[in-house]
């Protein structure tokens, strides 16, 4: 290499320009139009469209803050798909997708998401960002960087084209995925619970789930009448496969499982994945057959959820995205976790600006962002043996959104991650709300043990809740500071009224289930709700 240039200062450097990088570089751009910005990024650009990165499926967290915090909405109705919500087809070993249980939503729901073409977003992401006057400099490995403590400034060295460069910053944020530079540096790695693995591939082909039957009632239960646009999940004992489509027009393929019941080594290749199709969903192996010519790429991972010891330092670094924890693809929450912690990192770094003492602030803030980050791995720790219930799951999946729209989205949605007094006066609620869900993780867990399993060919429609679908509405409510302290308040009751109804009709069917935790955590607070809150049918 040749000898370094001068060196650069800028107040944020940012390592890693994928998804978590550039956002966080534009919200920053955004909020402080004056701050010097750099993102050093391994990979060149543009990258390719469709087998760019896994991670197309957004949820009403990450697609919020995309298209509202960021201000991108242009973008995402026009050169992205609008997502048809999540579907899931109890279809093990079935080539009759219309003869099993489906859950999914007849029609739209109210509040948007987005399927990614990752390549064509993080393309316009990286023009955008050189549009707002960012530093962008792709085709960029770091050698090595110092991280700075009490008070210093961080140094980054880096290499383009064999020329060495050097960078100071005030800020340094990992945003490198998992390559998580300073998470290996400083040694904050750390392993859970939560034991699976992935596979998936691009196929240069639209798979459209809508083309498997000829039945015309069941093509009509949706309007529209385009299936093919939710994220669809292929569910069996112990795992989950994906569809999902992109606007390059390729189809994102993956399966999701428990390490232990379906070995890696049964579907690390695309052979493989083809014959384990055959065996777990024949159809869609079906709709593969002959098309290996159109793979665009295949991957895997093995043990892909992991956590961090620390994400935010008084030190002005932090970690945002994959460089710091990593839960689960199912239920897409990957770009949740990078706008919380982006909004986390940029309410530090406004502080900052303003002469602000912040480790205390980054204390309390990575607390409340590990309690998001546990209380949702507790959605998968061994949870994947039930993946395969079509009694139990549908029931699982309405109480995890009910959770995620009536608490999560709530702090987000209303701008309240910072409000640190609110979200004191509410404590009581937000722990009891926590327990309770791990106590009705728990109990589902064990009720799908004993559940007979019923495969009724029906649609279990989640926009035929009144309450659901109100719940999805008021995500985009504008509320107050006392609109808001009502609200949880009125979702810590909905999810009482949810658990109390969970666990009577499981020990209904099966008496012998121990409902006692959840119990106890009711009986503080009894439910309010009269009416049924769940499936008329038995789901």
């Amino acid at each position: 290499m040749s000898a370094p240039s001068e060196v650069a200062k800028v107040d944020v450097a940012i390592l890693g320009g994928g998804l978590a990088g550039l956002t966080l570089a534009i919200q920053l751009r955004r909020q402080f139009p004056s701050l010097s910005i750099r993102i050093v990024e391994r990979r060149r650009h543009p990258v390719p469209p469709a087998a760019h990165k896994v991670g197309e499926s957004s949820v009403e967290i990450g697609a919020h803050y995309f298209d509202t915090v960021l201000g991108l909405k242009e973008h995402l109705n026009s050169q992205q798909l609008k997502k048809f919500g999540f579907r899931f087809f109890f279809s093990e070993g079935r080539e009759d997708l219309d003869g099993v249980t489906e859950l999914g939503a007849s029609r739209y729901l109210s509040t948007p998401t987005y399927q990614l073409d990752r390549g064509v977003f993080e393309n316009f992401l990286g023009e955008h960002v050189r549009e707002l006057g960012v530093e962008f400099i792709d085709g960029a490995v770091v050698r090595s960087f110092d991280v700075g403590t009490q008070g210093a400034e961080h140094w980054v060295r880096y290499e383009v084209e064999g020329r060495q460069h050097e960078l100071r910053s005030r800020w340094l944020i990992d945003a490198s995925g998992r390559a998580g530079l300073i998470k290996r540096k400083l040694g904050l790695q750390q392993d859970n619970a939560h034991n699976a693995n992935a596979v998936w591939f691009r196929i240069g082909a639209k798979i459209d789930v809508d083309e498997w039957s000829s039945d015309a009632t069941w093509l009509n239960r949706c309007d529209p009448p385009y299936r093919w646009l939710s994220t669809n999940h292929l569910c069996g004992e112990g795992y989950w496969a994906w569809l999902i489509p992109l606007s390059s027009g390729s189809h994102s393929v993956g399966i999701v499982c428990d390490a232990v019941t379906h070995p890696l080594e049964t579907m690390n290749t695309f052979e493989k994945a083809l014959e384990w199709f055959r065996v777990h969903q024949p159809r869609l192996a079906r709709e593969l057959e002959g098309k290996q010519h159109l793979l665009q790429d295949f991957c895997f991972l093995r043990n892909f959820s992991y956590g961090c010891k620390q994400v935010f330092s008084g030190d002005r670094w932090a970690l945002t995205g994959e460089a710091g924890v990593f839960l689960d693809p199912f239920y897409s929450p990957g770009s949740d976790f990078i706008g919380i912690s982006n909004c986390y990192i940029a309410d530090l770094i406004a502080r900052d600006l303003q002469g602000e003492l912040i480790n205390g602030r980054a204390h309390v803030y990575q607390q409340i962002y590990f309690s998001f980050y546990e209380s949702t791995l507790a959605l998968y720790t061994n949870q994947y043996a039930m993946f395969g219930d079509p009694e139990v799951m549908p029931v699982k999946v309405i109480w995890d959104y009910t959770y995620y729209w009536g608490v999560l989205c709530q702090l987000f949605f209303q701008r309240r991650l910072t409000d640190l007094a609110n979200l004191s006066r509410l404590s009581d609620h937000l722990n009891h709300s926590r327990a309770l869900n791990v106590a009705v993780q728990n109990f589902m867990r064990e009720w799908s043990k004993v559940s007979a399993r019923r495969n009724d060919a029906v649609l279990l429609d989640q926009a035929a809740l009144p309450w659901f679908a109100e719940l999805n509405r008021g995500l985009r409510d504008q509320l107050d500071e006392e609109a808001f302290r009502a609200r949880v308040i009125e979702y810590t009751a909905l999810l009482n009224s949810l658990a109390a109804e969970i666990i009577e009709r499981a020990c209904g069917e099966q008496p012998s289930l121990d409902a006692s935790e959840v119990r106890k955590l009711l009986s503080a607070v009894p439910p309010t709700m009269s009416e049924s809150l769940l499936f008329t049918k038995a789901a």
